[in-house]
């Protein structure tokens, strides 16, 4: 990954470890099947990026996923909240602005779809088998399970299934990501690929 790429993603606003990142760049170019890489949980953008820059390498292309209001830990009052991301003639959040400045800036708009909308309503109407799919969306028990349910099944086979957040000891976060993996795991559909932080990537095992 170009150095200032590697930058832009590091300084950009967002929960992503870099290390964490830079696995899911790794991922993509690893991907060996045909087909778009889905990432649902935009946000601003940082996580993107990685997926991104891979995307370019590889000649694929990346339909990233979000509402851009914030998931409920992200409105006010809540520990992720950020004022800066407030719109003010609405008064609600609004990460699209910065995710399309990221872009921008990186000179990887040619690579990205940015799709506005709800991941359950895309997903009611996308057909064509993802080669890589990555779920950081919202981290509730209904958004994320609804996110596995949506999108893991239309995986290609010999694809990637990403999961972000995925906390084996609660103590260290939210239970949702981890059930959605474990559920991945028994259910025989996916095999573990790699790990690195709270980051889980599996491979379509069908």
């Amino acid at each position: 990954m170009r150095s200032d790429l590697q930058m832009a993603a590091r300084s950009a606003r967002g929960f992503m470890p870099h290390d964490e990142g830079m696995c899911l760049y790794q991922t993509v170019l690893d991907i060996k099947v045909e087909g778009p890489i889905i990432e649902v949980g935009s946000y601003c953008g940082k996580s993107t990026i990685y997926i991104a820059a891979a995307a370019a390498d590889i000649g694929s292309m990346v339909f990233t996923i979000d509402h851009h209001r914030g998931s409920e830990e992200m409105q006010e009052g809540w520990e992720h909240h950020d004022e800066e991301l407030v719109n003010r003639d609405t008064g609600r959040i609004d990460s699209l602005p910065e995710l399309r400045r990221n872009l921008e800036e990186t000179g990887l708009e040619g690579s990205v779809v940015s799709v506005v909308g709800d991941s359950r309503i895309v997903a009611s109407h996308w057909a064509t088998p993802p080669s890589m799919v990555f779920i950081d969306g919202g981290h509730g028990p209904i958004p994320a399970h609804a996110d596995y349910d949506d999108w893991a099944s239309k995986i290609a086979p010999g694809g990637f299934l990403a999961i972000h957040d995925v906390f084996p000891d609660p103590s260290d976060g939210g239970r949702p990501p981890y059930e959605i993996f474990l559920r991945a795991i028994n259910e025989d559909a996916f095999e573990e690929h790699v790990a690195v932080g709270s980051l889980r990537v599996l491979r379509n095992s069908r």
